[in-house]
């Protein structure tokens, strides 16, 4: 039976729209009356990585998951001030003139075209349908707010950390009931988020998009350089601010993030994307995370001394360094930390709705456990007769399980057996993360099982790491966490527990660790013995921890491997269709739909070694 379009929100209401675009993942969110209805990233169903379009399908998916047309809007928000960043940008080209000419030439005629002109952008990418008022939020506000306000916290110390906003490249501040009040900040062109982008530029890979790539890579090095990058490139302070030595760098006049000098220091031009990785950019990536690692931990102890509270809540692009998060709760003064799901520039556009509501309409904010976020499972969803066409249309063979119970009965015994298994269930995600929605599951206890799932499904590098999903009644057993420590988002990387490891042989470095067990989850343990933990409750994720708990009982492990349902260079999928192309042109061997469940070798078309080269060919290594 097809579900009926939702009907329009029949009360009083205030219907707000966030929109984060033109710079780095646009994103669109829709909150009424203070509840976060939907919101959604323009690359999921555009499919261009990173798009940075107006993001007209993820508005038209909002505003239909709130049964509402652009006219009914109360206000539309934007996550930044244009102005101000067009300001900075200015003084930065003068500052640096002659040198900065080549980036005043090339960034010019996009702000004179397009960025100066938001509101007449975002009224046209609307349809011309709203006459109403647009609001710019401050950059960090926009983090700040969407770190706080969906937090379970009453009160709260924020951070917001990335790579630049208009000025502010950090800011500190307190949330309180329905305000937020930034209190400090620190100034571009010194940045944490841009120290970490010029080396994953150094590196060889993509600024924007690689550097998790480093975080990934850093545990096969050894922080060697943490000591000539504090001596010579950052001047850090015990209140965690610093400055940078600009001459090293080359973001603010050129069109590459390093120097020259920034390359004699480390001994050697950037490495060639795509070449073969070294113990060098293993030893250099170890030494940046260090950094920054000690930065994140300064920051978090006077934001501790500063504002008195026992909570802190982070959001900005630097919040994805999960290592960092682990280390602040770990080690760190708070009782407490929550990170926003979406912390990178998408999740500004659900920040800047939320901040209008709250505290620019001054509107109350109501506790709800475990938080406002929903889970983040804030996008589409598809029902099975939408999956069953999808099926059909395609040809494809399929069973469908009776009920909840008999598909995780059936998906825990496949992935038992050491089946990688797609797993796409209700709203997809909001934020970078595969939550247990649109993911690829499978058996933690293989020792074959990362270098199957990065090389023949993922397509990746297969130094690259995979994450646990773990029942959270058992996350004390498995990792050095308190017992039933929350941590929905995989925000937060702990250490393996002593009793599960295997000694490893200490003559073994580099690249080559990664062919060692290293614990009785190997799949799902780094070289360094640590793990990016997602805990799976009831409350938050019934069906997830239903399969869970069939795996644990099947097995005694209620560990999986849980990661993004995509391949290289691609965006998570978000439709059927998506799903179930990525399922055909990969090595996959199961797929799970709703209740329909298909295996790749009964399916009657198979792929030729012709077409996956094909499929191939379309992506590289970002």
């Amino acid at each position: 039976m097809d579900v009926p379009p939702k009907p329009p929100l029949l009360r009083a209401m205030t219907a707000i729209l966030g929109i984060s675009a033109f710079y780095h993942d646009s994103a669109a969110a829709l909150v009424v009356d203070g509840e976060i209805v939907a919101a959604a990233q323009e690359e999921r169903f555009s499919r261009k990585k990173h798009d940075d379009r107006f993001p007209t399908h993820a508005v038209e998916f909002c505003l239909s998951e709130g049964g509402l047309t652009p006219d009914q809007l109360d206000y539309v928000g934007f996550y930044d001030k244009p102005l101000t960043t067009f300001e900075r940008l200015l003084e930065t080209w003068l500052a640096f003139v002659p040198a900065g000419y080549r980036s005043f030439r090339k960034g010019i005629p996009v702000w004179l075209k397009q960025k100066l002109h938001l509101p007449k952008e975002l009224r046209r990418g609307l349809g011309g349908d709203y006459s109403g008022r647009f609001v710019f939020t401050d950059h960090h506000e926009s983090h700040a707010a969407s770190a706080f306000f969906p937090s379970p916290f009453e009160e709260a110390a924020i951070l917001t950390l990335d790579g630049v906003g208009e000025w502010s490249t950090s800011c500190l501040g307190v949330g309180r009931d329905n305000a937020i009040e930034l209190m400090k900040e620190i100034r571009f062109p010194h940045s944490l988020g841009l120290l970490y982008s010029a080396f994953t530029y150094y590196t060889g890979f993509r600024v924007n998009s690689g550097e998790y790539k480093v975080m990934g890579l850093a545990p096969y090095g050894s922080p060697i350089y943490k000591d000539r990058l504090l001596e010579h490139v950052i001047d850090l302070k015990e209140d965690g601010s610093f400055r940078m030595d600009m001459s090293y760098f080359n973001y603010c006049q050129g069109l590459t993030m390093t120097s020259e000098r920034f390359h004699q220091l480390f001994e050697g031009p950037p490495r060639a994307p795509e070449s073969d990785l070294t113990q060098r950019e293993m030893d250099l990536a170890a030494s940046v995370q260090a950094v920054s690692e000690e930065i994140m931990l300064r920051m978090a102890r006077y934001a501790y001394e500063k504002t008195g509270q026992k909570n802190l809540v982070m959001a900005g692009g630097v919040a994805l360094n999960c290592v960092g998060n682990g280390r602040i709760l770990r080690e760190g003064p708070f009782e407490n930390v929550w990170i926003q799901p979406a912390a990178g520039d998408a999740g500004g556009a659900l920040g800047t709705a939320q901040f209008i509501w709250h505290q620019l309409l001054k509107r109350p904010r109501t506790l709800t456990a475990p938080d406002m976020q929903q889970s983040s499972q804030l996008g589409p969803s598809y029902s099975g007769d939408e999956i069953e066409r999808v099926l059909a249309s395609a040809g494809a063979k399929f069973a469908v399980a009776e009920d909840d119970n008999q598909l995780c009965e059936q998906v825990a015994e496949l992935i038992a057996d050491e089946n990688v298994v797609g797993w796409f269930q209700g709203r997809m995600e909001f934020g970078p993360r595969a939550l247990g929605a649109r993911s690829i599951l499978g058996d933690a206890r293989s020792t074959k099982m990362q270098s199957v799932m990065n090389l023949k499904i993922k397509f990746r590098e297969s130094f690259r790491p995979f994450a646990p999903i773990v029942l959270r009644e058992f996350v004390d057993e498995y990792f050095q966490m308190r017992k039933d420590e929350d941590s929905p988002y995989m925000l937060l990387v702990a250490p393996v527990q002593e009793g599960r490891r295997l000694p490893m042989d200490e003559s073994v470095t580099g690249i080559d660790q990664l062919h060692y067990q290293r614990s009785d989850i190997p799949a799902v343990t780094h070289v360094d013995y640590s793990a990016r933990v997602q805990t799976v409750d009831v409350q938050r994720s019934p069906l997830l921890h239903r399969l869970l708990t069939r795996f644990h009982q099947q097995t005694g492990c209620p560990v999986l491997i849980n990661t993004s349902f995509n391949v290289r260079s691609e965006p998570i999928v978000c439709s059927p269709e998506d799903a179930y192309r990525c399922f055909m042109m990969t090595d996959m061997d199961v797929l799970v739909l709703g209740r329909h469940i298909l295996l790749k070798h009964e399916q009657p078309q198979q792929l030729t070694e012709e077409q996956r080269q094909e499929f191939l060919s379309n992506f590289t290594l970002d």
